[in-house]
């Protein structure tokens, strides 16, 4: 009778004991399953690791080679902490990577499957290195876009799509041309306000394209509501998910219409669920920055409006040119066309006053090896007036009350488009006194003894430039350009060239050009107010409505038949 109370004792306990472990495992089951698919935003379609593709095309950045980067990345690594000790990646069961992704402190949906795992595995193994040179880059770059991605309400975890759209390199092109740490396409970032020309391209500005690349995130989640869809749009843009939404029946789940997508977007998603991953366990993989990134430099903007080159401010602020550049990526030929409008330069804040003190020396040191456009060639144009005595100097007219350049340019046989460009006008108005360049002539040749006592310096001993200033004469009642000829040491086609005269007729009043004469003109310097200095405001202040581009891009999307 005690052998069977007992029995029955341990019995019952056992049971007890079996259904509680079969509980917990059932919680621990669903507590898992509940993370996995907990919605962002209103989404409430479950993911599961049944997804898998074989035929991943990884973006390019995870192709780069590291020399590549680190050479792209213009890195001074010279007197910097030593190289971090990276130790054998660890492999983690499934269940830790869905547990991590689920419980990181996001807005967005990170969810695991077996098209995630790929991508961690190849940031923990094979690309371990890269990432660890980019965990260093980020310390630079992470701040800034997570103000900016904060000045629109944006998911901060947004900043880590640079990682696969470029691998943090400002200077990235890829195969269809799109540039810059967000990877903008030419139209899409004019349409966002960055310019682009032959010596700027504001795609690889990395505060200005990231304010742009903010204001389009934001642009797209009006129009889809859903992170991962805006990431995908992000990528391949809203025509095709608009298409694969479309083929898809009308589902608006990314994981739904995954096969519906282009192969290089497939991957996309993925690829950021994994950046997300790497960027923040990437200690319990074994990978640590590769070194440290001096964030104790503190940094300084200045507006520059006059033409630079950046080697003259690295020669005059003896810093490398390289740091120059790396804080630089926008002038794409090391040229600021400050004449053009005004610049942002960045520059550490150590060497801003200096900058701004010795603005006249940095503008002006070797000036004429670093810009060598020649402002007007008329002389070298086969069908030009000029005779070929080889000398040459502009004719200048000074405007008087009651000119305007139509008047002008008639009165000097000239077109108005000519006019224009010879004085670099973009408009007509002009203004009293102000001196026009209205023609070249011809100037009579100086004897050898002249040119020899040429001299480009003055008396006291300050540096000049020699400058042909005309020399007139006027016509007096009995003259003929025969005698002014003969009397100022000229032929009369030479005062015909040089007054550009379709006859030998004159009349009394006439002002003539009979020759040139050299004078000393002392150098004038730029003036230091060419360049201004004051902070760049990066803050934008508002939001933008859904753009004109955005409008276009779903415009012709809907008018297209889906295949």
């Amino acid at each position: 009778m005690v052998y069977g109370t007992r029995y029955n004792y341990v019995f019952g306990y056992n049971c007890l004991y079996a259904r509680f472990m079969r509980n917990l495992f059932l919680l621990t089951v669903t507590g898992l399953l509940l993370c996995t698919t907990l919605p962002a935003q209103h989404n409430t379609i479950s993911v599961t690791d049944s997804i898998s593709d074989n035929a991943i095309v990884y973006p390019e950045s995870m192709t780069e080679q590291l020399s590549d980067l680190l050479k792209a990345w213009q890195l001074n690594l010279k007197g910097v902490e030593t190289e971090c000790e990276r130790g054998e990646n660890i492999n983690f069961h499934d269940s830790v990577y869905t547990r991590r992704l689920c419980s990181m402190p996001t807005e967005m949906e990170l969810s695991y499957n077996s098209v995630v795992k790929k991508y961690i595995e190849m940031y923990a193994d094979r690309k371990r290195e890269q990432v660890s040179y980019m965990l260093m880059l980020g310390d630079y770059y992470f701040p800034m876009f997570e103000q900016a991605l904060d000045r629109q309400g944006l998911p901060l975890e947004l900043k880590y799509l640079p990682v696969i759209e470029s691998a943090l390199n400002p200077v990235a092109v890829s195969r269809a041309g799109a540039t810059g740490l967000w990877q903008f396409m030419l139209p899409t970032g004019k349409s966002y306000g960055l310019e682009v020309n032959s010596l700027v391209d504001e795609r690889r500005d990395p505060y200005k394209s990231t304010d742009a690349a903010a204001l389009y995130l934001k642009d797209l989640y009006a129009i889809y509501g859903d992170w991962n869809l805006v990431i995908a749009a992000y990528n391949c843009g809203p025509g095709n998910v608009n298409k694969a939404i479309a083929r898809s029946g009308g589902k608006r789940d990314y994981w739904e219409i995954y096969n519906q997508l282009p192969r290089e977007t497939r991957g996309y998603v993925p690829a950021f669920i994994a950046a997300n991953y790497i960027m923040s366990y990437y200690a319990d993989h074994n990978i640590c920055p590769a070194h440290r990134y001096n964030t104790d430099v503190a940094l300084d903007t200045v507006k520059v409006n006059t033409r630079i080159h950046l080697e003259q401010i690295a020669s005059v602020l003896e810093i490398p040119v390289n740091d120059v550049r790396r804080l630089n990526p926008q002038f794409k030929k090391d040229v600021i066309p400050g004449d053009f409008k005004a610049y942002s330069l960045v520059l550490p804040s150590e060497k801003m006053h200096v900058f701004v003190d010795k603005g006249t020396e940095i503008t002006n040191f070797q000036r004429g090896q670093y810009f060598t456009h020649r402002s007007n060639t008329e002389s070298y144009l086969e069908d030009s007036e000029l005779s070929t005595s080889g000398i040459s100097a502009n004719v200048y007219y000074s405007v008087k009350r009651g000119d305007n350049l139509s008047s002008i340019a008639h009165k000097n046989g000239i077109s108005l488009t000519q006019l224009k460009s010879w004085n670099g006008l973009k408009s007509n108005r002009i203004g009293i006194g102000k001196r026009l360049i209205v023609g070249q002539r011809e100037v009579a040749a100086s004897t050898q003894d002249d040119k020899e006592q040429a001299t480009n310096m003055l008396a006291d001993g300050t540096s000049g430039r020699v400058e042909q200033i005309n020399q007139y004469y006027r016509v007096r009642k009995g003259d003929t350009l025969g005698k002014i000829a003969h009397k100022n040491g000229v032929n009369i086609s030479q005062l015909q060239s040089w007054n550009r005269l379709k006859s030998t007729r004159i009349d009394v009043g006439d002002q003539l050009i009979v020759g040139m004469k050299e004078v000393i003109v002392p150098a004038k310097p730029v003036d230091e107010k060419t360049i201004e200095y004051s902070r760049v405001n990066t803050s934008d202040g508002g939001s933008k409505t859904i753009s004109s581009y955005l409008k276009e891009q779903m415009e012709n999307s809907a008018e297209r038949t889906v295949q």
